[in-house]
């Protein structure tokens, strides 16, 4: 990195702004689902499911991907993956229909899928060891942005200016950031090659497979409302598609601060520690969801709550893969991305059956099953101390 010292500076933030972009790619039907039902001539849980296939296209092509491109120079492969978002959510702005835009949203993630495990093994070829958490962590407030900002826009977007409007915001937002990355990743990096060989050692690995499922529970129990959020408090509360965006913005800036703070504190806490504290409180937020719904003011104190953690566990679980197993990191990171979405489409899939079926309060009373489970997974994944003071 001394022989491109600019390029290694802001090369974070240029990894960080393209996790912006691949969660606003993920995320946006979330946002837009009632401007894509009345325009497309869908119901709202038909609408859902290009979140549910989406999350299986990611779910699979993380780790496939991450094999077939793992002796692929790192520049060339994240900015490839950020130019085809970016026509990927142009593409979809013109889509006629609920199948056109269905096919482009699984080709684009398809290769979209390499994007954030491959930004978070990039971090650890970029900075020292000592600041391998904390700037993992600091990548990930793409993700939180992506909530904070990217989705309470695009809802506002939608609500004025159409679904298609808010897919072409999304894909000039792309393209900047495909600019921003090729300018300032350093060139040359590359990554520990995946074989065959990487995978059965992280299946013989009982800390990597629990971690694993970790990610997968905390992301089941959050989709399972997160999907459906806009219409669950049109639906219990009546509210108005500002309100709506509002509770997203709060979601999301609290899950910017979340991870500000676990950006903080990791590298003294340890990564086992603030993953307990950030899973704690999304269990608070989602039980406060669950017993509060129908009152707005305490849907969106619950949803507040609940955000403080949702992104922060995630670059947790990525820290504790990296330190749990450093050669395996690039097979790791990519597999705990991959099981993400497989609990995106787990959740997203069970919450539109319950949404599809009016039962709006079940909803959050099994999100709160699926982060319970994960939160016994965390405590039974604590590290032996080795010394004084180890977390």
């Amino acid at each position: 990195m001394e022989n491109a010292p600019a390029a290694g500076r802001f090369a974070p933030t240029a990894l960080m702004l393209g996790n912006l972009v691949t969660g606003c790619s993920v995320l946006a039907p979330a946002g837009i689902l009632p401007e894509l039902s009345a325009g497309l001539g869908i119901t709202i849980h038909a609408a859902g499911l290009l979140i549910t296939f989406g999350a299986v296209t990611l779910c699979i092509g993380s780790p496939l991907t991450a094999w077939l491109t793992s002796r692929i120079e790192r520049r060339t492969l994240l900015t490839t993956t950020l130019a085809v978002l970016a026509l990927g959510n142009l593409a979809s702005a013109f889509a006629p229909d609920y199948t056109s835009l269905l096919v482009i949203r699984l080709v684009m993630l398809a290769v979209g899928a390499l994007y954030t495990p491959q930004a978070a093994g990039t971090a650890a070829l970029i900075v020292p060891a000592e600041r391998r958490g904390s700037t993992i962590a600091y990548i990930f407030l793409g993700w939180s942005l992506a909530a904070a900002v990217g989705l309470p826009l695009i809802t506002f977007i939608a609500s004025r200016y159409g679904w298609r409007a808010a897919y072409g915001g999304i894909g000039a937002l792309g393209l900047i950031s495909f600019l921003l990355l090729l300018l300032r990743l350093p060139a040359g990096l590359k990554g520990t090659p995946v074989d065959l060989k990487t995978w059965s050692a992280v299946g013989r690995s009982r800390t990597i497979l629990l971690l694993l499922a970790i990610t997968m529970l905390q992301m089941s129990g959050q989709f399972v409302v997160f999907t459906f959020m806009g219409p669950l408090l049109k639906k219990l509360t009546g509210a108005s598609p500002d309100a709506v965006g509002m509770v997203f913005a709060i979601y999301g800036v609290c899950g910017f601060l979340g991870v500000a703070i676990a950006t903080r504190i990791v590298d003294t806490w340890g990564p086992y520690r603030t993953s307990l504290l950030f899973t704690c409180l999304v269990l608070a937020g989602i039980t406060t969801w669950a017993l509060s719904a129908g009152i707005i003011a305490l849907m969106a104190i619950a949803v507040a709550i609940w955000g403080l953690g949702f992104a922060s566990t995630n670059s947790m679980q990525q820290v504790r893969l990296v330190a749990a197993a450093p050669p395996l990191a690039p097979a790791t990171v990519a597999l705990n991305t991959s099981v993400l979405y497989i609990g995106q489409a787990v959740g997203s899939a069970t919450g539109g059956l319950l949404f599809a079926r009016e039962l709006l309060h079940t909803i959050g009373f099994v999100a709160v099953g699926f982060v319970v489970l994960a939160l016994i997974l965390v405590i039974l994944t604590q590290p032996r101390p080795v010394a004084a003071g180890t977390a």
